[in-house]
């Protein structure tokens, strides 16, 4: 599958452009520059437009084989002119948004990097950057001042130059990504550690999931309920009045999740969700896609088992495709709920144990059919208190 390129590797390419034909005079029709990977990105410019005091100019984002909702989208690089001497008041500003990039000893270029129509900005705690800060990230925003440097060092330039990033598709695209949920409004985020953006990243997962579990404990919270998606969101809200949607999801990286809960400092979790997922864990199993591991009839005829299901009926189990039907079975033989209550003990059991006894976990278990089929003992208390 073909790499693309992230908004942090666009944003750059069309600040560094527009830096070059500000300082320059010279027009330019594209631009190479060199991701943090190590991949070098040779960007198309668009739309160029060239002031006396200022330059702009735009990059298509590709996403390569990404079904990434910013595909196609043009990222705009704004340069212009301001006082190199961080004392008046627009520097001051620059100084708290870049000061770590910007005040190191022996660089005279001045860089003030800033968002404009289209990129969010961040309102809650616990984010890349600091709420009323443009969403541009730090590795971004190392990349954009590294490019435009280099420009200042090829025109012996010893100014300052403000960069503005823009998106104008950015505030519309930006409801089909997690932005809303984050905090962040008006438009997109400029993201990328490595510039590249692999198809269907992993990696990518998991970065949200941690940016999700950091914002909450910005916030204050010591508990964090946790689940693999938004399956059963209706049975959570009719009978516990909690929105599944408020909760991190962790997708099939139910260890990861743990591992990082547990390093940031959660005290509490609750891991709610179907049966055909949580089942997995019952088993020890950390990741819970279906090419990783199954075992889910396996998993669950054990249990039965263990609380005197006969041999035909574990036979029924081991032979069923789906764990709604499986649980039929338990139902029909009145042994599901000791089965599901020996099923949630083993859930937070092995959570507790990948958290190396460090965090304290709760589980609520539910299909669509049965509803709640178990919780932990603790799992009451986080929607009563």
């Amino acid at each position: 599958m073909r790499y693309g390129f992230t908004t942090g590797s666009c944003a750059t390419a069309a600040a560094a452009a527009a830096a070059y034909m500000l300082l320059t005079g010279e027009k330019k029709e594209e631009i190479t520059i060199k991701t943090p990977k190590g991949l070098l990105y040779t960007a198309k410019l668009l739309d160029i437009c060239c002031q006396e005091a200022k330059v702009s100019c735009a990059v298509e984002k590709d996403g390569g084989d990404d079904p990434d909702v910013t595909t196609g989208m043009r990222i705009y690089g704004e340069v212009s002119y301001m006082p190199p001497s961080p004392c008046a008041e627009a520097g001051q500003e620059a100084r708290t948004v870049n000061q770590e990039m910007t005040e190191k000893p022996g660089k005279e270029v001045f860089i003030e990097i800033d968002g404009g129509v289209g990129i969010g900005r961040v309102t809650k705690p616990g984010l890349d950057q600091p709420v009323g800060h443009a969403a541009i990230n730090r590795i971004p925003r190392q990349m954009i001042e590294q490019e435009v440097r280099k420009v200042c060092s090829l025109a012996d330039y010893k100014g300052g130059l403000k960069i503005l990033i823009s998106s104008p598709e950015g505030e519309r695209l930006a409801a089909q990504t997690y932005n809303p949920r984050l905090g962040i409004v008006g438009g997109i985020s400029i993201l990328g550690t490595s510039g590249i953006v692999e198809p269907m990243s992993r990696q990518a997962i998991l970065d949200t999931i941690r940016v999700e579990l950091s914002q909450r404990r910005a916030e204050g919270y010591n508990n964090v309920v946790v689940s693999p998606g938004n399956y059963g969101a209706d049975f959570m809200m009719k009978t516990y009045g909690y929105d599944l949607d408020k909760s991190v999801k962790c997708s099939n990286f139910i260890g990861n999740t743990i591992d990082m809960a547990v390093e940031l400092g959660f005290q509490k979790l609750l891991l709610a969700g179907h049966i055909g997922k949580l089942i997995k864990v019952a088993g020890g199993i950390m990741n819970t896609h279906s090419r990783e591991a199954d075992c889910r009839m396996e998993i669950l005829a054990s249990f039965a088992i263990r609380e005197g299901v006969t041999s035909e009926q574990a036979l029924r189990i081991l032979e069923c495709v789906t764990t709604e039907e499986a649980v039929r079975i338990l139902a029909d033989s009145k042994k599901l709920t000791p089965v599901m209550k020996d099923v949630a003990e083993s859930v937070c059991y092995h959570l507790e144990r990948r958290g190396n006894k460090k965090l304290q976990a709760d589980c609520i278990l539910y299909t669509n059919e049965f509803g709640e089929l178990a919780k932990s003992k603790g799992a009451q208390t986080w929607f009563t208190l």
